[in-house]
């Protein structure tokens, strides 16, 4: 991540799939359907790794369809690799 992105009221956020990255950037928070339910992150969550489960999972407001996927938290960055539902 370029350093400018980092702040700490905000959230880095790169998300990818196989295919190409699909966000990248800052975020107020991210909504993820975990594989133990919905979960939410926000700036100086703990850190976490959770595998993903078919839904939505939302950027600040925009939202993505995904198949499945992994989401790890660690110093307010959010690393998310998902397979898009198609």
């Amino acid at each position: 991540f370029k350093e400018d992105y980092h702040r700490r009221d905000m959230l880095s956020v790169i998300m990818t799939s196989p295919e190409r990255v699909l966000y990248e950037g800052t975020a107020e928070r991210v909504i993820a359907p975990g594989d133990m339910g919905t979960f939410e992150v926000l700036p100086l969550h703990r850190k976490l790794v959770s595998r993903l489960r078919a839904g939505k999972l939302i950027i600040d407001e925009k939202a993505y369809r995904i198949w499945r996927g992994v989401l790890c938290v660690a110093d307010d960055v959010v690393t998310v690799v998902v397979e898009l539902k198609g």
